[in-house]
């Protein structure tokens, strides 16, 4: 048997560490540098968001290979960037490895508030809002974060200073109402041609009602106004 000196057998063992040492530090550069491609990614497409945003990238598996030249992409068209959040990476020059990372992704931005107390049927206007800083993704579904998005609608419920507006407690304006007398403007290339009538059904700005013409002739028409329609050709 051959016998190594202790020494040896001392400086043996320190390379080794040594090795490991420098293998772990790679790693975790190359795992650095991944995180880095998704946290820049997601960042790019959520900065529009809102006025803040906060991403945090959870690290890949300690199993998984090294993933050279990171490429990340949304998996799903249309997925929401709020929340938790999965990228997927491509690796390689090819690109033919693909991974998945997770993400959490919190976005401060705006919600629309009510500036003052509204009474249930009030027409909303600008000066009746306000805009207060939140988070997106804790906000109820259909919360508002636009005033376009309420201007012009109708509280269906009364509204306290500094309650939140949403699509569910805001409908909108009924221009016409049922049998009312309306003014129906045919249009099409060149011509314009305006009827009278009267309307079958309610609606507001935008839908298509029936109405019914002075001479008992039923057609449809978009609500352009107060009692007022067009059909285009």
């Amino acid at each position: 048997m051959l016998l190594l000196p202790r020494s040896y057998s001392r400086l043996c063992a320190a390379l080794l560490a040594l090795f490991m040492l420098c293998l772990s530090v790679t790693g975790h550069a190359d795992d650095r540098h991944l995180i880095e491609r998704v946290h820049a990614f997601l960042y790019e497409h959520a900065m529009d968001l809102g006025n803040e945003v906060n991403i945090e990238v959870h690290p890949p598996s300690a199993h998984l290979p090294i993933c050279e030249s990171p490429d990340p992409f949304l998996p799903h068209a249309g997925q929401s960037l709020v929340g938790r959040v999965s990228v997927g990476v491509r690796c390689g020059s090819q690109g033919r490895q693909v991974r998945y990372l997770q993400a959490n992704v919190s976005v401060i931005g705006d919600q629309v508030v009510a500036a003052r107390a509204i009474p249930a049927g009030t027409v909303i206007t600008a000066d009746m809002l306000a805009l207060r800083p939140a988070e997106l993704g804790r906000l109820a579904r259909g919360t508002l974060t636009r005033f376009e998005d309420a201007i012009g609608l109708q509280a269906s419920r009364p509204f306290a200073a500094g309650a939140a507006l949403s699509e569910q407690t805001l409908k909108p304006v009924t221009l016409i109402e049922r049998g009312a007398r309306v003014r129906v403007e045919a249009r099409g290339n060149g011509f314009a041609v305006m009827r009278e009538g009267q309307a079958l059904e309610p609606g507001a700005m935008g839908d298509e009602i029936r109405i019914r013409l002075d001479n008992r002739e039923t057609l449809r028409a978009r609500v352009a106004g107060r009692n007022r329609l067009l059909v285009d050709f």
